[in-house]
Order: structure tokens, then sequence, then C-alpha cells
């Protein structure tokens, strides 16, 4: 029997191969499992899908071994983001969400992520219970509950347009450029600046679940048609958003990328500044320190965090947070979800953007010039487990003083090991870091880097893969 292990939000494997609907049974069955045993099962569960290559006959399967054991369950007509899962788990007091996704992975996975009743990533603990139900096989059933097909879709979009002021864009008279990568963000964004008079293009709203020469991840190489639309249709910005919705993208009015560590720098200062909202500031472990100096100016308090968005997701149950981010494009805030959503987030930009009078490319620019030049990269490297493995026990290994050129100032290994490095500042620049982290589920390891050039941070991402592969 296929051993299935979850990731940072749940489950996903490679299709046909990992991701079978035997599979997908015993992964409902557990989720099943938990819900007749820790929730309130009678609330039922919510269950939706993206536009992957069999997502809906494997949500159908989701729901009907859910029904089997006892379990009401509300499934959406239609692909959905899965924020929108989420959102709708807590308004209808769901006992908890499945959204049937591998969210920003290549054409050929999928998978699936469960959503705690709170509307947000399941936190560890719960996750940890859903997997001991797997590992005994548990497949509960009882007297068949009803699957109900609903639209999960307008008490989303109402709640999350509560949070823009779509007038304040609409007089801006921004243009903006929107693409769905072919994801179940589909329609959403683009129906929303539909309602309210905003201008914008879209690109790739269609299905097809073959994402033609992309990963459905708002980064680059991946949003190169999105650049190009920016340029040649004369956009203020470009906002992407990942194969279910929940991650954001963006592109300057020049074309340029803007990552989500930008992204999140510029909700952060704009909510500190202009919204004056109460609460923490929360970032992953691989994420950029000028987060940390936007907090710091403004007296708020930062937490870090290990990877992945139930790490925040958790710590946003237990304190006031302002908002939370992770590297791949996460942001979420706590007086809405404790969950990342990419159309909410889109919105926000746009906002930012009116409420400034000025193309996204400028606020970036801003925020370099005051809390100093930050650029990120990132390099996958796709190498076998005793390589990798064996990377990570040098990395760690206090003998390990240099990188490269560089020397190593001091390491910390909260989610891999990060080695801060004597490299230029360029005056008030980022703090050059470098991090590495293997996946627990395939053979990869993830190369991160900060610095204060575009160029400094290429020199450390080819010092660490020569490192990784030595």
């Amino acid at each position: 029997m296929t051993q299935i292990k979850f990731g940072t939000d749940g489950w996903r494997g490679l299709i046909a191969d990992d991701f079978t609907f035997d599979n997908v049974r015993r992964v409902a069955g557990a989720i099943a499992s938990y819900v007749l045993k820790h929730e309130d099962a009678k609330r039922g569960v919510i269950v939706g899908y993206d536009t992957r290559f069999l997502s809906d006959r494997a949500a159908r399967l989701v729901a009907e071994v859910i029904a089997q054991a006892g379990i009401p369950v509300r499934m959406a007509n239609d692909y959905v983001p899965t924020p929108a899962v989420s959102y709708n788990v807590k308004k209808l007091g769901a006992a908890g969400g499945v959204m049937v996704t591998s969210s920003h992975n290549p054409w050929n996975w999928n998978g699936v992520k469960f959503k705690a009743k709170f509307g947000g990533s399941a936190t560890p603990a719960i996750m940890k219970a859903i997997e001991e139900e797997l590992s005994v096989g548990n497949m509960p059933k009882q007297s068949p509950a009803n699957i109900e097909e609903v639209d999960l879709k307008p008490a989303y979009v109402d709640a999350i347009t509560q949070f823009a002021d779509l007038d304040l864009i609409r007089g801006a008279n921004f243009k903006f450029a929107i693409d769905s990568m072919y994801g179940s963000g589909r329609t959403v964004l683009p129906k929303i600046f539909d309602a309210h008079g905003i201008r914008y293009v879209a690109i790739r709203q269609e299905v097809n679940p073959l994402f033609p020469g992309i990963n459905p991840e708002p980064i680059l190489p991946h949003v190169a048609m999105l650049q190009e639309t920016v340029v040649k249709e004369k956009c203020h910005a470009g906002l992407a958003t990942d194969g279910d919705a929940d991650r954001i993208g963006a592109v300057a009015e020049d074309g340029s990328f803007v990552d989500s560590h930008k992204c999140m720098s510029v909700l952060l200062n704009w909510l500190l500044v202009r919204k004056k909202w109460p609460g923490d500031v929360v970032r992953a472990f691989n994420t950029t320190g000028m987060l940390d100096r936007i907090a710091a100016k403004h007296g708020r308090k930062l937490h870090e965090t290990s990877i992945g968005f139930k790490y925040i997701a958790d710590l946003m149950m237990e304190h006031e947070i302002l908002i939370g981010g992770e590297e791949s494009g996460g942001i979420g805030y706590g007086r809405f979800l404790p969950e990342r959503d990419g159309v909410l987030n889109a919105l926000l930009l746009a906002n930012v953007m009116a409420e400034e009078g000025k193309p996204l490319g400028e606020l970036v620019s801003d925020l370099q010039r005051e809390f100093g030049a930050h650029f990120y990269g990132r390099r996958d490297l796709h190498i076998p487990d005793e390589i990798k493995n064996g990377a990570i026990r040098r990395a760690a290994d206090p003998r390990t003083k240099k990188l490269g050129a560089h020397s190593i100032q001091r390491k910390e290994n909260r989610d891999g090991v990060k080695c801060y490095l004597d490299a230029p500042k360029h005056g008030n620049g980022a703090d050059p870091w470098v991090l590495f982290r293997a996946s627990g589920t395939e053979p990869l390891l993830r190369c991160y880097a900060e610095a204060a050039t575009p160029e400094l941070v290429e020199e450390i991402l080819e010092t660490g893969e020569r490192f990784v592969r030595s």
C-alpha cells in the first residue's frame, strides 16, 4: 500500500502514481474519522476542488466517503478558490473543509488540503491526528448523510469585497492585468472588477488542466505572460493568483516581477500607516527581513514561524495578528481568516495603489528607499535524498564556517539551516543570508537567499548550489 505523507498543508502526489482514487478514499476516510472523534460531525464538512485533472471526480469521492460516515456534506458546484472553502467553513459553522488541489504544483500533481472549523489551515496538532487515523486505515461507515451541491463563491466574494474600497480603486482609474494561471480563481476577480467599473485585462482564465508552459505558481518564470501583458496593455500593475487562488504574485508597471515579499511589505506598511489596525506581525522563517524593519519602526511585535501557513494559522489562534505571510505568496489577516488568500490580497494591493495614488512599482521603490534595498531569490534543486540530507548535515556542522568567499557570521536552524553571511550590505541594505531547506516528501532541496543587490543574491544562490552538490 502506498505510503501517504502529509506536507505543510495536506497531502499531494503524482496523478495515477500516488494520487489515485483509492488513496483519495483513504485520506477522506481518515478525515471523516477525525471529524467524528474530535469535532461536531453533525455540522457537516465543506468540499471544494480546483481546475486540475480529475479534481471534480476526486472531490465527489471525498464527499461520498465522508457522507457514508454519516457526516453531511456541502459540495461546491464549480471550481472554487481554496479560501472560499475556508470562508464558508467558518460562515456556516462546519466541522471542517476539504479542498482537492495541489496548489502551485505542476500539472501532473494533485492533492487534498484539510481546513479546520475556524476557517484556516489545519494546525499541526490537527494534521497529526488525521495522520494517525490514516496510519490505521480508518474508514468509518454509518447511515449515509446527504451531499448537497452549493455555490460557495457569492458569500466569499461579498466578504472579501468588504475589505477593499472598490469605489476608491475605480476613481483612481488605474488599469490592471489579472492572471488566474488557469486556476480556480478564474473569473472571480474579473467579475468583481466588472461589477465596480474597474479597468482591467484578463489572461489565462480558461480551464486547461495541463497548465500549458507553466506551473501555476505566481513567480518567475511562470508570470512571463503577465509581464508581457502589463507592458503591452500599459497597465499599472499585474495581479496573479496560483492554482487554487490562495497565493499572490504581482508585476509592476514596467513589467518587472514583484515577489510575495514585496507584496507583503507594501501591504504591511499600508496597514500600519493608513489603516492603523492593531496586532502583531508574523512571517515564516524563509521570508524577507524587510518585514522586521517595518514592524520595528511602528513598534509592532514580530513572530517568526516554521515554514508552512499552518504554523501562522496556529499563531493566529493564540494572538491578535495583524498580518501573517510566507515566502510562497500566502498572506492572511487575523481579522478575516487564519488563511492565505490570493484574491483578497489582489484587491488590497489595488486599494493601496489607489489610496497612495501610485502604480505598484513606485510603492516598492518607496519601501526600498526607506527600509533599505532587499532582493530575494530561490532555487529548487531536484537531487537524490542522500545528497539532499548530506548537504543539510554539512550546513549545520559547526565546522562549516564559510560559504564560498563569505564567512558565516551565525546560523539558525528553526526550519532548515539559515546562514547569515559577511557579504556587503551596500549601506542600509538587507542582512545577507542563505537558507538550505530539504523537502520532507520529495527528493528536493530549496535554497533561498536575500541580499542588498540582485547580483549578490545570484552569487549567493550559485555558491549555495555548488555547496549542495559538492
